[in-house]
């Protein structure tokens, strides 16, 4: 039975991969197929909805791992907003209206208001796993509907907490509901409270002990041991299982295993998780589905429609454009895994009528199936029914075309983080002309006050590329990691442009032939030796004498990379590590600053920890950096340092 299972699991993940579409829907297909009531070849469901029971503790495992308070901290508005909000709001509503529909059809969905609302919290979910992955294989996880999808989800994930203790509750009597709910409440919080205080202390010495004795296996059966033994104390508290593992994966985040202990458990945690979705769909019953398809039907399009417009709604007032908005709805309209782990939890509560149970699981099933046509047919979607995206999207390509329309043998820089800032100021010292492109409006913002050429935009999008000018440009090179996007830029290059040579970045060999059979004319290493390296590749291609590339690259270096100290930070660089690195900083003086007119020696900045990069007339004139300088009404001073030194800079300058 066991061969049985995996046999059907392997079949249902490679048919997935094959139509590109994620394994977990290929796991709800095999469930159903070989379920009892189908094929009926699994005879004992109750092992592997046992064994699937695991996936689903694994699965909150890995979220306690990935939680951490600087990414709260850093997605807190779309977090703790938007995703507070939508899922308060789509609980509420959707227990009123159970509740209005039972009122008007008793016969067909009567129900209590406890079974409505567990209902209604299964509902709340979103497929984290589905659209996370089409996300990244679109390229879209910077982007301003990403950035609050992102948010969403991740308050999802952390609202199933206290759902985990509140579904339970809701299966008690009446009278008794508000005191299991206390208890349980006060039961999970001195529990948590008490693991919290003293765990990661605990967690830390213990992990070390054992990573001492140098054996992997030993590694792996503590992890296992940690994460179930935990698991089972939140049950014995009469909780559940999964909060405990949620637990664990927090405590193991605050050591310095988390990487390893990453590595080490997705294996685990994709099985088993592929069994729990097996035995979700064992459970339905299609037979039922299609004598009850018009329900099922009503099931599907009722909540998706509900999600995406309450989404939408959501995003609109909480300040983002109406194709952003649209976007994130549709984004975020289907069923989720959490969905079927907060389903599975109320029926086993006696809380979901049996006649309800499979539309239910059909429709949500059906949501899940139909999300990555959804997201692949969005932006047709969006640009039919918003009428100002096509303005938008014609007003960025304006915007790159613009800027590219007077150049002619530039280089097309895709991405602006360190190696395309290190490849544009070499380029500008050579007076070559170059357009960058890249996808942070934050980083976009600063380098154009900089003075620097750079526009926002996709340059896996062929409409951006041409915009920028490939047919005349003499190079193109990709400064960014994504492979998948660095395909797609050498697939619209070979097709549309040639002759034109493409430099790609890469972190190791792993991809070279890939990128190499696509295309590319020179794979370089990865980092500032990559930059370098990079830079002396594009400036050779272009034109300059070899002679002089090696004496640029051999200058950079004896001047120990200061050139390459500081960069325009963006969203994606506010992890810890950045945080105490140098960065670039613009400020444009306005009219009446008290600096006006004294020289740059006066400034007394290095006082602070903060030097000038270059400063720019508000004519657009770039002057090099002299003490004897003298200061302007609307110069734009760019400026070096750390986070804090350059906010003192800032006030110094401002207030005098």
């Amino acid at each position: 039975m066991t061969l049985l299972y995996l046999l059907a699991a392997v079949l249902g993940v490679v048919a997935c991969r094959s139509l590109k579409l994620p394994p977990m829907l290929g796991y709800l297909a095999v469930g159903i197929v070989i379920g009892p009531n189908a094929l009926a070849l699994a005879k004992n469901a109750d092992g592997v909805r046992h064994l699937g029971e695991f996936g689903v503790v694994f699965l909150m495992f890995v979220i306690g791992l990935e939680f951490n308070l600087p990414k709260l901290r850093a997605m807190r508005s779309h977090v703790f907003g938007l995703g507070f909000f939508q899922v308060l709001l789509t609980m509420l509503g959707a227990t009123a209206a159970m509740l209005g529909l039972g009122m008007m059809a008793p016969t067909l969905w009567g129900m209590g208001w406890q079974t409505a609302l567990a209902l209604s919290s299964a509902l709340a979910m979103s497929s984290t796993a589905i659209v996370v992955k089409l996300m990244t294989e679109r390229l879209e996880m910077e982007s301003e509907h990403g950035k609050r999808v992102m948010g969403v989800l991740l308050f999802q994930d952390l609202a199933v907490v206290p759902l985990l203790v509140l579904i339970p509750a809701l299966g008690v009597s009446a009278e008794s509901l508000f005191q299991t709910l206390a208890f349980a409440s006060l039961k999970a919080t001195l529990l948590i409270a008490l693991l919290l205080v003293g765990g990661p202390r605990v967690m830390r010495f213990w992990l070390t002990l054992v990573a001492r004795r140098k054996s992997e296996e030993l590694f792996v059966l503590n992890l296992l041991f940690i994460t179930l033994g935990l698991a089972w104390l939140t049950e014995m508290a009469g909780l559940s299982l999964a909060l405990g593992a949620f637990i664990a994966g927090m405590l193991i985040s605050e050591t310095q295993y988390k990487q390893q202990v990453e590595s080490d458990i997705r294996p685990f945690h994709d099985v088993l998780l592929g069994l729990f979705f097996i035995s979700i769909g064992m459970m339905l019953d299609w037979r039922l589905v299609l004598e009850r398809w018009p329900l099922v039907l009503l099931l599907v399009s009722v909540p998706v429609f509900f999600k995406a417009a309450l989404v939408g709604l959501l995003a609109r007032s909480l300040g983002a454009t109406t194709g952003v908005s649209l976007r994130t709805g549709l984004y975020l309209a289907q069923a989720g895994e959490f969905g079927f782990v907060l389903l599975t939890l109320a029926q086993s509560n006696a809380l979901v009528p049996p006649a309800l149970l499979n539309p239910i699981l059909a429709s949500m099933v059906l949501s899940m199936l139909a999300t990555p046509f959804v997201i692949m047919y969005s932006n047709q979607i969006v640009l039919k029914w918003v009428s100002s995206e096509w303005l938008q999207q014609s007003l960025q390509m304006t915007s790159i075309a613009r800027q590219s329309i007077k150049a002619n043998k530039h280089v097309i820089i895709c991405g602006y983080g360190r190696c395309g800032q290190n490849l544009a100021r070499m380029l500008d010292q050579e007076s070559i002309p170059y357009i960058a492109l890249d996808l942070d409006p934050d980083r976009v913002r600063q380098a154009t006050v900089a003075g620097d050429s750079v526009v926002f935009g996709d340059a896996a999008r062929l409409q951006a590329l041409i915009a920028a000018g490939l047919a005349r440009a003499s190079a193109v090179v990709i400064t960014y990691l994504e492979v998948q996007s660095a395909l797609k830029v050498l697939a619209h290059t070979r097709d549309h442009a040639p002759q034109v040579p493409v430099i790609v970045r890469t972190q190791d060999d792993h991809d070279l032939e890939a990128l190499r059979k696509a295309g590319a004319t020179e794979v370089v290493p990865e980092a500032i030796e990559g930059s370098l390296m990079l830079a002396s590749h594009a400036l050779a291609l272009v034109g300059v004498p070899m002679r002089r590339v090696i004496r640029i690259v051999r200058d950079q270096r004896d001047a120990r990379y200061n050139l390459l100290r500081g960069y325009f930070h963006g969203a994606d660089d506010d992890s810890v590590d950045e945080l105490g690195q140098d960065r670039l900083s613009t400020l444009t003086l306005p009219l009446g600053a008290k600096v006006v007119g004294k020289p740059l020696s006066q400034l007394a900045l290095l006082a602070v920890d903060v030097r000038i990069v270059s400063l720019r007339r508000s004519g657009g004139h770039v002057k090099s950096v002299n003490p004897d300088l003298l200061i302007e009404e609307g110069d734009t001073l760019v400026l070096s340092g750390k986070t804090e030194a350059l906010a003192l800079a800032e006030q110094k300058l401002l207030k005098g």
